[in-house]
């Protein structure tokens, strides 16, 4: 059983989505988690902030996937610091269409803890 995450979304009036994953990790140092929400645009940023008392292992690697399984990072979550927030850009990103989003945290330790926000341009 994998950890757990808490989504939320979140709607401005504008073309920007927010969806803001909270996630705790489990022994194996593993978490994931799902939007009820669908989801359509272009992802415009993704940023990952560890949490600074239960920080995640170097090199924790994170996934935003859509329904079919696709990595929407195409593998530009690898690797994420143990303490510096990090940015992903629009140029290494993708685009979902029509899907709710599953975030997946791997190699990040025993019970750590981590957000990342999604940002997606309708």
């Amino acid at each position: 059983m994998a950890g757990t995450v808490v989504t939320t979304e979140i709607t401005y009036p504008s073309s920007i989505k927010k969806v803001k994953f909270e996630w705790t990790s489990d022994a194996s140092g593993d978490a994931d988690g799902s939007t009820t929400a669908v989801f359509s645009g272009k992802l415009v940023q993704v940023t990952t902030v560890p949490d600074g008392v239960a920080a995640p292992t170097a090199d924790y690697d994170v996934e935003v996937r859509d329904a079919d399984g696709v990595d929407l990072l195409a593998g530009a979550g690898a690797d994420r610091h143990t303490s510096n927030t990090e940015h992903i850009t629009s140029a290494s990103l993708g685009a979902v269409c029509a899907s709710a989003l599953t975030l997946v945290v791997a190699n990040a330790g025993n019970a750590t803890e981590g957000v990342v926000y999604v940002y997606i341009e309708t």
